[in-house]
């Protein structure tokens, strides 16, 4: 017996004998989970971010290890996978060589020697599948393949060419989430995927979890648009609601205020004008949507990102080598002429979205806290940056490699927030997942995003080891307030449908094997 284990966890066989449990506390969800995994069932499991859902992934691998097999750990990112083969060596208790990271660097002599040797082996699912492809990987010896941030197995990802090998061998699934979205149809899907036949889902307020929840105060700061930013706006609305006036007129669409149309509806509308056979009615069709979506999008920028954001895009509209007479039209008007002249006048004399100052005043009052601040788009997040330092805070960005941007180098940003050289840390949505971040006293969304599994992995930065400062940004009476709505929304419908498929299956366990219906 290990010095200084809760004895607790000797309920779950041998598998206290290869797993370090003297560094983690008992925790009885975990206990609960592990123990209806080691049934052997393909198994979903859904915990909110920072409650362990890795420890459940050590838990389930060392029960396999134990009776003889070996054991797969996929990661949709490089990253997260190094993560995983740090956490593996630093809690399993076997030889740290029978713990591999397969990447794609090693020889393919090297390769097979070292997946021979393995007991457990750690890669991204790309990987996996052309080594599987190539016939290079063998699932035979396996006996359970755990999914981190599973809810990525639908379509034509390669989670789903791994999984249905796993299946054909007969390989245990466990799939991890902290939200696998709020579609019934998506959900289904992901079941499919991984064949699952059991859920085990928490939440915040479930008797078993609630205690180890630090508390996360969420606070949605309403902004007032300026009287600048009104003004550049009411020269671009009439643009879109021109556009949108023709397209209802041709019989494409009902809707007659584009600040009510959905993002979905409007991809839609795209999707039929594609269809369409009849060239001179598609042309102009297709012309009156291309700037459509030009005006919508520079005047969502404007409302909800700022000046800078607006004028940066505009300038990237006219950057474009290959522009068509929709998007060369929509820069010549005068009125989108006197819009960008006013937007950049207006940068010149050091206005900006009332966001930024009320950012602003959030870290000063919140000044030595440590903090990332998610922002949807690049532009802003370089703005952010400039006012932010001339503000006096050490902020730096944090984007992806298509910003230019090394993953030696996304590191070296990471270590040294993590060592407190700097406090704000301001990040596209590479921060949402991938990334062994650590937690933060406070998150600020500069603006409310529609996506539930986002939002939920945001927040989830904050509030781990204590309490925790959740801060969402909203300008009144723009897509802002939609999308804060559409996201609580979506939250609670996940959690609703999760239950009642968790509900389904158990039935199903009851009345005993039949032909599945998912």
């Amino acid at each position: 017996m290990q010095h200084g284990v809760d004895a607790r966890w000797y309920g779950l066989a041998s598998v206290h004998e290869l797993v370090d449990l003297s560094q983690v506390g008992f925790r009885e969800y975990q206990f609960n989970i592990a123990k209806r995994i080691f049934a052997g069932h393909n198994t979903l499991v859904i915990l909110p971010t920072g409650l362990g859902k890795t420890l459940i992934g050590i838990l389930a691998i060392a029960n396999v290890l134990s009776s003889g097999k070996k054991a797969l750990v996929l990661a949709p990112t490089k990253p997260l996978a190094e993560q995983h083969h740090a956490s593996l060596q630093q809690y399993l208790s076997i030889e740290k060589e029978k713990i591999l990271l397969l990447t794609g660097s090693l020889g393919k002599s090297k390769r097979k020697e070292l997946e021979s040797f393995a007991r457990v082996i750690i890669a991204t699912p790309q990987t996996v599948a052309n080594e599987l492809k190539h016939a290079n990987f063998d699932l035979s010896d396996f006996g359970i393949a755990v999914f981190d941030e599973c809810h990525k197995a639908v379509g034509k990802y390669a989670y789903t060419y791994i999984a249905d090998e796993c299946d054909l061998k007969g390989v245990q699934m466990v799939g991890l989430t902290a939200s696998p979205g709020s579609k019934r149809e998506k959900i289904k899907a992901l079941m499919n995927v991984l064949k699952i036949k059991q859920i085990e889902i928490r939440i915040s307020t479930d008797p078993d979890v609630a205690k180890y929840v630090m508390p996360k105060y969420i606070h949605v700061v309403e902004v007032e648009k300026s009287q600048t930013i009104n003004r550049i706006a009411a020269q671009i609305r009439p643009i879109a609601e021109d556009s949108l006036a023709k397209l209802r007129n041709m019989g494409l669409t009902q809707f007659r205020s584009f600040e009510t149309m959905p993002k979905g509806r409007l991809i839609e509308l795209g999707n039929m004008i594609g269809r369409i056979r009849a060239d001179n009615f598609k042309f102009g069709a297709l012309y009156q949507y291309v700037r459509l979506l030009n005006s919508i999008h520079a005047y969502d920028l404007l409302e909800t990102q700022g000046l800078y954001a607006f004028s940066s895009y505009m300038d990237s509209l006219r950057a474009r080598e290959k522009k068509g007479k929709a998007v060369q039209a929509f820069l010549d008007n005068p009125s989108v002429i006197s819009a960008k002249r006013s937007c950049d006048e207006a940068i010149g004399q050091g206005e900006e979205h009332p966001k930024v100052f009320t950012l602003i005043n959030i870290l000063t009052q919140n000044k030595g806290k440590s903090a990332i601040v998610f922002v949807q788009y690049r532009s802003t997040i370089k703005m952010l940056v400039e006012k932010l330092t001339a503000f006096g805070f050490d902020a730096r960005a944090f984007v992806g490699k298509k910003d230019g941007v090394t993953q030696a180098q996304q590191k070296q940003t990471i270590e040294e927030f993590r060592e407190g050289k700097f406090k704000v840390l301001v990040s596209s949505s590479i921060g949402e997942e991938g990334l062994d971040i650590p937690s933060v006293d406070m998150v600020v969304f500069y603006e409310p995003i529609p996506s539930e599994i986002r939002n939920i992995q945001r927040k989830g930065r904050t509030g781990r080891l204590y309490s925790g400062e959740v801060y969402l940004l909203m300008a009144k009476s723009t897509k802002d307030q939609v999308y804060l709505m559409v996201s609580r929304q979506r939250e609670k419908k996940m959690q609703e449908v999760v239950k009642s498929l968790q509900s389904g299956l158990a039935e199903k366990g009851r009345e005993g094997p039949r032909q599945s219906t998912l």
